[in-house]
């Protein structure tokens, strides 16, 4: 696996303002929908849980993913590797085995990007 440079999506505070906030550019619309397609795959949704759960900082070793899905070897990869070109996640080589965790704050801006403001009145 090489360690390539790939470009984290949705850091930039104006694509995280808010569905509700503003209308969504062409430019922030193709970033999220990267990230929601990655996502939108059963296999990768579990993937992101699976290392998201490991709370902040955790990692979790391809070893440990691979054995919870009935896919090959390969498939694992590629499902990872479509998780990181979308920004949720990245990893490193450590000897035979890859390490993978969640990137800072991805899960916060992706929530605040979902909430919808409380308005006057609203219950919970």
């Amino acid at each position: 696996m090489s360690k390539q440079e790939l470009e984290v999506i949705g850091q930039d505070t104006a694509c995280c303002a808010g569905l509700s906030a503003a209308p969504l550019n062409e430019d922030q619309a193709a970033e999220l929908a990267k990230v929601f397609k990655a996502l939108g795959d059963p296999v990768r949704l579990r993937m992101m849980s699976m290392i998201a759960s490991r709370g902040e900082g955790g990692e979790v070793c391809v070893c440990e993913l691979t054995p919870a899905f009935k896919l090959s070897q390969p498939t694992i990869s590629h499902h990872l590797k479509l998780l990181r070109q979308a920004g949720l996640i990245d990893c490193e080589r450590r000897g035979t085995w890859v390490y993978y965790w969640v990137l800072p704050g991805v899960l916060d801006r992706l929530a605040a990007f979902l909430t919808a403001p409380q308005t006057a009145g609203a219950t919970a």
